[in-house]
């Protein structure tokens, strides 16, 4: 039975409307594929897409598990037959072909991890037969500071110019985030302080701002951020120490110091800061940690709430049988009848550190070397301590 002019006209519409959306999708996607640019940009989103998982791979550290991962990426990124990461005791991942040679590698790498220099090994001297297929191997050092800390490998059939510069590129790239990671790493273990800081009556307020001043500059400015680390480990070395309850005069200031710098990481020029220390106090003993509190409480209620610049002068000067230190600043002041209650314990308040030291020196040397304080809203302040040069029974 002949079809129908219905039917043929119903199926001559169908498949037309199957062509049409055929076309459809498949401009769609040329559209879609067009939209990622040109070759040289899609070349470069695989590279920095590499390059960015690999990354997130090698945030802990040199470690296994994300060598692991990243070697995937890093050779995608070299086009290289195989590719190692080492760190200075053995290969930590192996990514690709001639596995034969992993056992050699650290053997191989060990003028690069003392040296510090990327090293070009032919076929021949990796002790494989010429007609063999074998690879040769660049080996570049990652340096963190300057520190070697690992290598990587790259193997393919000719290490030429390119690739020795590529390897040498990832490597330096790969040390990048081993410093990012160990400063990751400072930083948590900074954040542990915080504990420890209640303890020793540092206001948290510090190690946060610390932390955060700290962790401003690692993408910026690695190696500032390196230095205040270090500066925040010394200080916190000094101020969490578990003997003794005297220190010296000098060890004090140099408390002061870290923590100042510290500071001005975070406020730049609106913290200014002079010094006038005469000589033969510096050896003076006085109770521990009697002075940073001090310049604490000028920074963050005398100088933080000021706008502008603010300025500190610290002095220790020789007054007969006592070192007489004084901390003022130019800050917003305080309230003398609401410092005065809180000094006497009648209510609680931000200047904690200050009814701290005042209570220690009264218990130390009598009443009558608490601390003298001069405020007023809006006139600063200036905090005076006198203690004994000659104290038998109190050593540093």
């Amino acid at each position: 039975m002949p079809d129908s002019p219905l039917l043929t006209a119903a199926a001559v519409a169908v498949i037309a409307l199957a062509i049409a959306v055929v076309v459809g999708v498949g401009i769609k996607l040329l559209r879609s594929f067009r939209e990622l640019g040109t070759d040289a940009e899609q070349a470069t989103y695989k590279t920095l897409h590499a390059a960015s998982r690999a990354g997130q791979h090698l945030r802990t550290g040199l470690n296994p598990a994300g060598a692991a991962k990243a070697s995937k990426q890093l050779r995608s990124l070299l086009g290289c037959d195989a590719l190692a990461i080492t760190d200075t005791a053995g290969v930590l991942a192996w990514d690709g072909a001639a596995e034969e040679l992993k056992p050699l590698l650290m053997g191989l790498a060990a003028d690069v991890l003392t040296g510090g220099r990327t090293t070009v090994l032919q076929a021949r001297e990796l002790g494989a037969e010429p007609a063999s297929g074998a690879l040769a191997a660049v080996i570049a050092p990652v340096r963190a500071g300057s520190r070697v800390v690992g290598a990587v490998a790259a193997f393919a059939p000719s290490a030429g110019a390119g690739l020795v510069r590529a390897t040498s590129e990832v490597a330096d790239w790969v040390a990048v985030q081993v410093e990012l990671a160990e400063l990751d790493a400072s930083r948590t273990l900074l954040m542990e302080a915080e504990v420890r800081a209640l303890r020793a009556q540092i206001s948290p307020h510090f190690i946060y701002n610390s932390l955060n001043a700290i962790a401003s500059f690692i993408n910026t400015d690695p190696e500032r951020a390196r230095e205040l680390v270090v500066e925040f480990a010394d200080f916190t070395r000094y101020s969490f120490r578990r003997h003794g309850d005297f220190t010296t005069l000098a060890e004090e200031l140099r408390c002061i110091d870290r923590y100042l710098l510290l500071e001005r990481a975070r406020f730049g020029e609106r913290v200014q800061v002079s010094l006038r220390i005469a000589p033969e106090v510096l050896g003076t003993v006085i109770p521990f940690l009697s002075l940073q509190p001090l310049v604490e409480n000028a920074v963050r209620h005398g100088l933080e709430a000021k706008e502008g610049a603010g300025h500190i002068s610290i002095t220790a000067n020789d007054s007969g049988a006592f070192a007489e230190v004084t901390i003022e600043d130019d800050g917003v002041g305080m309230d003398p009848a609401e410092l005065q209650s809180m000094l006497a314990g009648h209510r609680d308040g931000d200047h904690v550190g200050l009814r701290n030291v005042d209570a220690r020196l009264r218990q130390v040397y009598g009443d009558q070397h608490g601390l003298v304080i001069e405020t007023a809203p809006g006139e600063g302040t200036l905090i005076t301590l006198r203690v004994p040069k000659s104290q038998p029974g109190h050593d540093a």
